[in-house]
C-alpha cells in the first residue's frame, strides 16, 4: 500500500545560510558558496525555520519504493555541499610504479596537472582540474599530490581524471599495476572530536 506522504528532515548547522527556490538550493558557509539544482527528483524541498534550528524538509507524495530512495539521496547531496562548504574535500593520489619513476608537475596556477614517464613513455599526459578544484604536492608524501575542493562531485571527477590518463593499454593489467590511484579521501579542515 502506498503512503500518503513521506519525509526525511537535515539539520543545518550554525553559521551556515540556505537558499531553495524552485529546487535549486544555494548554500554559503565559512569556505564558501556551492549551488545544485535537485530538479531531476520528484520531490518538495522546504525549508523550515524554528527557535531550535533552522531544517531542510524533503518530501514524497505518493511514493513507490523507488521514488522514496530520492529521499535520502537528495539529503545526502545537501549534506555533502554543507560538508564542503564548512570543511572541504580533499582526495590523496598517489603515484604506484615499478620501474619507471611517474613524475607529476603541478602548474603554477594549481589548476593543472603534467604527467610525465608513465611506463617510461615519452607521451606527456595533461589534466586540467573541474570547476573550484586545485591540486598541489603533498609535502609530507613523495609522489603524491592532493586534489582539494568544496564541492565533492568536482573533486572526486577530478581525482578520476587522473587516474583515468593513466590507464595502462594492451597489457595485462594484473601484472602492470602502474597508475596514480586515489589513497585517501578526507576533509580539508580536521573535525575536532
Amino acid at each position: 500500500m502506498l503512503q500518503v506522504y513521506k519525509d526525511v528532515e537535515l539539520a543545518i548547522p550554525e553559521g551556515i545560510e540556505v537558499k531553495l527556490h524552485a529546487r535549486k538550493a544555494t548554500i554559503k558557509g565559512p569556505r564558501g558558496e556551492l549551488t545544485k539544482h535537485v530538479k531531476h527528483m520528484n520531490m518538495d524541498v522546504r525549508l523550515i525555520k524554528s527557535p531550535q534550528g533552522d531544517k531542510i524538509k524533503f518530501i514524497v507524495w505518493h511514493g513507490g519504493r523507488k521514488h522514496l530512495a530520492c529521499l535520502r539521496t537528495a539529503k545526502a547531496v545537501f549534506a555533502n555541499m554543507i560538508k564542503g562548504v564548512t570543511l572541504g574535500f580533499q582526495y590523496k593520489c598517489r603515484a604506484v610504479y615499478a620501474h619507471f619513476p611517474i613524475n607529476m608537475i603541478v602548474a603554477g596556477d594549481k589548476q593543472s596537472l603534467e604527467i610525465r614517464n608513465f611506463l617510461g613513455e615519452k607521451r606527456v599526459r595533461h589534466v586540467t582540474m573541474r570547476k573550484g578544484v586545485t591540486v598541489r604536492d603533498d609535502p609530507s608524501q613523495k609522489d603524491q599530490v592532493l586534489v582539494e575542493g568544496n564541492d565533492i562531485e568536482e573533486v572526486s571527477q577530478s581525482a578520476a581524471d587522473i587516474h583515468g590518463q593513466c590507464l595502462v593499454k594492451n597489457k595485462d593489467i594484473r601484472k602492470f599495476l602502474d597508475g596514480i590511484y586515489p589513497a585517501e579521501k578526507t576533509t580539508i579542515e580536521k573535525v575536532e572530536e
